[in-house]
């Protein structure tokens, strides 16, 4: 019976199942980070107004504000897209391992099925 569990099929479903777990455990630990930077986003690096070579502001009080209003849509979009991702690889990753995880279950409670039904 310890032979057949270490059979070339056994060792994909083994290895599919552990490569799917640590894609699902990242994809929840960066949703994590993600659903953080939603609540709590980065206060952006802002700077002072650049000057032109005559010591005037290059850009008026309406176009900075502009700027900075795309700056923090472009940090709320950034955080959406992370989080979508993140989640697609938990929604993916998780039932192809659910799926393998009980293929291998399976199998092992088949065999021990057959090694009890062999016993007198």
């Amino acid at each position: 019976m310890t032979g057949n569990r270490w059979s070339l099929r056994n060792i994909y479903l083994y290895i599919v199942c552990l490569i799917t777990l640590i894609m699902v455990i990242v994809g929840a630990a960066t949703a994590v980070r993600s659903v953080v930077d939603l609540i709590y986003p980065d206060p952006g690096y802002y700077m002072e107004r650049p000057l032109d070579e005559n010591g005037k502001m290059m850009y008026s009080d309406e176009e900075w504000e502009l700027q900075q209003s795309i700056q923090e849509e472009s940090t709320l979009r950034y955080a959406v897209l992370s989080l979508v991702g993140s989640l697609s690889y938990v929604f993916i990753a998780g039932p192809i391992y659910v799926y393998h995880w009980r293929k291998i279950e399976s199998e092992k409670d088949a065999k021990v099925e057959v090694a009890a039904a062999a016993l007198p």
